[in-house]
């Protein structure tokens, strides 16, 4: 196995986009979820359609990320898309945002926090 270059910022922009792009196709797809019909039927909305386009976009962005950032970094730090999603699905579909989920994001963004102070 061959050493590899130090992380750059065009891999750390890279993670920082995949994890943005993944929040947006995670929307996406609890748009697609909505309204009447089965599976198939959410299956073939276009908010779930291009929901999965923009997971194969994060994806693609991350194995970039990962060509230089450790992935003992690079994935817990894909978690603060867990927090993202709270803040997001509070504003835009009305989801709780009671101390439950507050506790949540304040321990994900404290542990991403020590993760790069480390």
């Amino acid at each position: 196995m061959t050493a590899l270059a130090g992380p750059s910022t065009g891999h750390y922009l890279a993670l920082a986009a995949a994890i943005l792009v993944g929040v947006a196709g995670q929307l996406l797809l609890k748009a697609g979820a909505g309204g009447a019909g089965g599976f198939v039927e959410q299956l073939f909305r276009w908010q779930s359609i291009v929901g999965l386009g923009l997971y194969g976009m994060a994806a693609f962005l991350y194995m970039a990320a990962l060509q230089t950032i450790p992935v003992s970094i690079a994935f817990p730090s894909v978690s603060i898309s867990y927090a993202l999603v709270v803040v997001l699905g509070y504003f835009l579909y009305g989801e709780a945002l009671g101390w439950p989920q507050v506790a949540g994001i304040v321990l994900i963004c404290s542990g991403i926090a020590i993760l790069f102070r480390g």
